[in-house]
């Protein structure tokens, strides 16, 4: 997918009479839907990517624009249909990327519901697609829509910098279940072939392995990822520091056997557990056993409407 719609490289930003206009447009959509339908198909249609794709069309952006996220971005602090709704937005570009859970805990306990479990399904859904989910992609938007009895959305974006394309990530509360086994309603975005997708069906014994890993000994994982990386390279002859930092890893697997995550949700969330420390987990649950991590890019289709590599084609979707 190539989200947005191409712009000089000096404006790529939604300008604010435009935001305003789409924020109220937005609204008028969103209150329409709640009155003709009900406020859970409004999170059902958000959740869809060919609506949310038609909806930004609608509204005259594709995707959603760092300045305004106008496909998300319908307040809720007036009177009206849509009171109920709480849109918790956070943007950057560190890595690992982690929602801000402040929005997140206060629309929760605006509306007295279970503000930790809210907090922990945002970061637990960022954190997948982050770490993983290991397709290329750095997230740097998240936008979690909570209603006032605690069902939501999210809907969030990672950039890839070499290809400069964008994909979405569509998520939904009555599908998330576990948050790890094929938890996504959609990922918007062209296939990239094998990666490491610990959300895959077949994933369930690499989820298992990584998790009884963490709870083990830090130094005995250390010493087979050393014998692991002699049998699975990189993409480029030499091993660099960057692909797997031992004394990194090791820190990060004192901390989570301290800590013994009891699942793979639990050591997701575990601080110091990323991208790279579950890389390395999959190659020791590989060898040790016998465990793979690998399978296709759960990205099932694209919109080609031009994006941020200044680029325009023809509107078109395709299903794998």
């Amino acid at each position: 997918m190539k989200t947005g719609t191409p712009t000089a490289p000096s404006s790529r930003h939604v300008p604010s009479w435009l935001a305003g206009r789409m924020a109220r447009l937005g609204r008028v959509v969103v209150e329409a839907l709640v009155l003709e339908y009900s406020r859970d198909e409004v999170l059902r249609r958000l959740a869809n990517p060919f609506w949310f794709q038609a909806l930004g069309c609608v509204m005259g952006w594709i995707g959603i624009p760092r300045a305004s996220r106008p496909a998300c971005w319908v307040r809720s602090n007036g009177s009206g249909p849509v009171q109920w709704s709480w849109v918790c937005m956070s943007a950057g570009t560190r890595s690992p990327f982690a929602p801000h859970p402040g929005g997140t805990a206060r629309a929760g306990e605006r509306v007295s519901v279970d503000a930790p479990a809210l907090v922990r399904a945002s970061r637990l859904v960022a954190k997948v697609d982050s770490a993983a989910v290991q397709d290329g992609f750095a997230l740097y938007l998240h936008g979690f829509v909570v209603t006032d009895d605690g069902k939501w959305t999210v809907v969030q974006q990672g950039m890839n910098p070499d290809r400069r394309q964008a994909r979405r990530y569509h998520w939904l509360w009555e599908r998330a279940g576990s948050f790890v086994d094929a938890p996504h309603t959609a990922i918007e975005g062209i296939p990239q072939g094998s990666i490491v997708n610990f959300t895959d069906r077949q994933a369930a014994a690499a989820r298992a392995a990584t998790v009884a890993l963490a709870n083990g000994s830090p130094e005995a994982v250390v010493v087979e990822v050393e014998r692991a990386e002699r049998l699975v390279l990189p993409d480029h002859h030499d091993v660099r520091e960057k692909d797997v930092d031992l004394r990194r890893l090791l820190a990060a697997l004192t901390v989570a056997a301290e800590r013994g995550p009891a699942d793979f949700p639990e050591l997701l969330l575990t601080p110091g557990i990323g991208g790279r420390t579950l890389f390395a987990l999959s190659l020791v649950a590989e060898v040790v056993y016998g465990a793979p991590s690998r399978f296709s890019d759960p990205a099932r289709f694209s919109f080609a409407h031009g994006g941020k590599d200044g680029h325009h084609s023809r509107s078109a979707s395709h299903l794998r």
